[in-house]
Protein backbone atom coordinates (compact mmCIF):
# COMPACT_ATOMS: atom_id res chain seq x y z
CA UNK A 1 0.00 0.00 0.00
CA UNK A 2 1.20 3.44 -0.82
CA UNK A 3 1.47 5.55 2.29
CA UNK A 4 -0.48 8.86 1.39
CA UNK A 5 -0.85 11.64 3.72
CA UNK A 6 -4.37 10.49 4.39
CA UNK A 7 -2.85 7.11 5.41
CA UNK A 8 -0.20 8.82 7.82
CA UNK A 9 -2.76 10.83 9.58
CA UNK A 10 -5.22 7.78 10.01
CA UNK A 11 -2.33 5.39 11.67
CA UNK A 12 -1.59 8.63 13.42
CA UNK A 13 -4.39 8.84 14.91
CA UNK A 14 -4.95 5.30 15.21
CA UNK A 15 -1.78 5.46 17.34
CA UNK A 16 -3.18 8.31 19.63
CA UNK A 17 -6.00 6.58 20.35
CA UNK A 18 -4.06 3.49 21.21
CA UNK A 19 -1.63 5.07 23.67
CA UNK A 20 -4.69 6.85 25.22
CA UNK A 21 -5.91 3.66 26.03
CA UNK A 22 -3.02 2.74 27.33
CA UNK A 23 -2.70 5.35 30.10
CA UNK A 24 -5.77 4.87 30.69
CA UNK A 25 -5.54 1.31 31.51
CA UNK A 26 -1.81 2.13 33.38
CA UNK A 27 -4.22 5.05 35.62
CA UNK A 28 -6.45 2.26 36.53
CA UNK A 29 -4.03 -0.13 37.42
CA UNK A 30 -1.89 2.62 39.41
CA UNK A 31 -4.74 3.56 41.60
CA UNK A 32 -5.59 -0.20 42.04
CA UNK A 33 -1.69 -0.52 43.34
CA UNK A 34 -2.43 2.44 45.62
CA UNK A 35 -5.56 1.53 46.66
CA UNK A 36 -4.44 -1.88 47.95
CA UNK A 37 -0.68 -0.14 49.21
CA UNK A 38 -3.28 1.51 51.22
CA UNK A 39 -5.15 -1.67 52.43
CA UNK A 40 -1.76 -2.90 53.62
CA UNK A 41 -0.90 -0.12 55.30
CA UNK A 42 -4.17 0.04 56.98
CA UNK A 43 -3.48 -3.28 58.42
CA UNK A 44 0.95 -3.59 58.85
CA UNK A 45 1.82 -0.42 59.21
CA UNK A 46 -1.14 2.65 60.51
CA UNK A 47 -0.99 0.98 64.31
CA UNK A 48 2.77 2.66 64.52
CA UNK A 49 2.82 5.16 61.68
CA UNK A 50 0.64 7.58 60.29
CA UNK A 51 0.36 9.45 56.54
CA UNK A 52 -0.98 12.93 58.15
CA UNK A 53 2.07 15.32 58.40
CA UNK A 54 3.51 15.96 61.47
CA UNK A 55 1.33 13.01 63.11
CA UNK A 56 3.86 10.77 64.47
CA UNK A 57 3.00 7.72 67.02
CA UNK A 58 5.19 4.76 67.98
CA UNK A 59 6.89 5.41 63.97
CA UNK A 60 7.26 8.36 63.02
CA UNK A 61 4.60 9.68 60.01
CA UNK A 62 5.31 8.70 56.66
CA UNK A 63 4.07 11.49 55.07
CA UNK A 64 5.84 12.81 51.91
CA UNK A 65 8.52 10.35 52.92
CA UNK A 66 9.37 9.01 49.61
CA UNK A 67 11.99 10.99 48.18
CA UNK A 68 13.51 11.74 51.32
CA UNK A 69 16.61 10.99 53.32
CA UNK A 70 15.54 8.26 55.80
CA UNK A 71 15.44 9.79 59.73
CA UNK A 72 14.44 13.51 57.83
CA UNK A 73 10.89 13.94 60.18
CA UNK A 74 11.38 15.99 62.46
CA UNK A 75 10.30 15.64 66.40
CA UNK A 76 10.67 11.97 66.15
CA UNK A 77 13.38 10.26 68.12
CA UNK A 78 15.26 7.72 65.32
CA UNK A 79 17.85 5.01 66.35
CA UNK A 80 21.24 6.26 65.49
CA UNK A 81 21.54 3.49 62.71
CA UNK A 82 18.65 5.08 60.91
CA UNK A 83 20.30 8.21 61.29
CA UNK A 84 23.76 7.57 60.03
CA UNK A 85 22.32 5.20 57.47
CA UNK A 86 22.45 8.04 54.93
CA UNK A 87 19.51 5.99 52.89
CA UNK A 88 16.69 7.92 50.56
CA UNK A 89 13.50 7.00 50.66
CA UNK A 90 13.24 5.42 46.85
CA UNK A 91 11.76 2.64 45.81
CA UNK A 92 14.50 0.41 45.82
CA UNK A 93 15.38 1.88 49.41
CA UNK A 94 11.65 0.91 50.79
CA UNK A 95 11.88 -2.13 49.06
CA UNK A 96 14.58 -3.38 51.31
CA UNK A 97 13.50 -1.42 54.09
CA UNK A 98 10.37 -3.40 53.92
CA UNK A 99 11.53 -6.78 53.25
CA UNK A 100 13.87 -6.81 56.19
CA UNK A 101 14.24 -3.44 58.34
CA UNK A 102 16.93 -5.17 60.26
CA UNK A 103 18.66 -6.03 57.29
CA UNK A 104 18.98 -3.09 56.11
CA UNK A 105 19.71 -1.03 58.85
CA UNK A 106 20.93 -3.12 61.37
CA UNK A 107 20.15 -1.39 65.27
CA UNK A 108 16.59 0.39 63.75
CA UNK A 109 14.43 0.49 66.49
CA UNK A 110 11.50 -0.52 64.07
CA UNK A 111 10.21 -3.99 65.20
CA UNK A 112 8.69 -5.24 62.09
CA UNK A 113 9.62 -8.68 60.82
CA UNK A 114 9.13 -7.96 57.21
CA UNK A 115 6.87 -8.10 54.41
CA UNK A 116 8.04 -10.64 51.91
CA UNK A 117 5.78 -10.00 49.06
CA UNK A 118 7.61 -7.65 46.41
CA UNK A 119 4.16 -7.21 44.99
CA UNK A 120 3.15 -6.12 48.19
CA UNK A 121 5.84 -3.46 48.81
CA UNK A 122 5.60 -2.41 45.37
CA UNK A 123 1.82 -1.53 46.40
CA UNK A 124 2.96 0.14 49.75
CA UNK A 125 5.33 1.76 48.22
CA UNK A 126 2.58 3.42 45.54
CA UNK A 127 0.64 4.83 48.54
CA UNK A 128 2.99 6.04 50.20
CA UNK A 129 4.20 8.19 47.25
CA UNK A 130 0.68 9.43 46.82
CA UNK A 131 -1.24 8.81 50.01
CA UNK A 132 -3.78 11.49 49.23
CA UNK A 133 -4.57 9.47 45.96
CA UNK A 134 -7.99 8.23 45.76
Amino acid sequence: MKATVGNWVWRLGLGVMLGCGSVAVLGVAQASSVAQGKAIFDAQCAACHSVKPGVNGIGPSLYGVYGKPAAHVAGFAFSAALTNSHLVWNKVTLSKFLADPQALVPGTKMPYLGLPSAKKRDEVIAYLKNPEAK
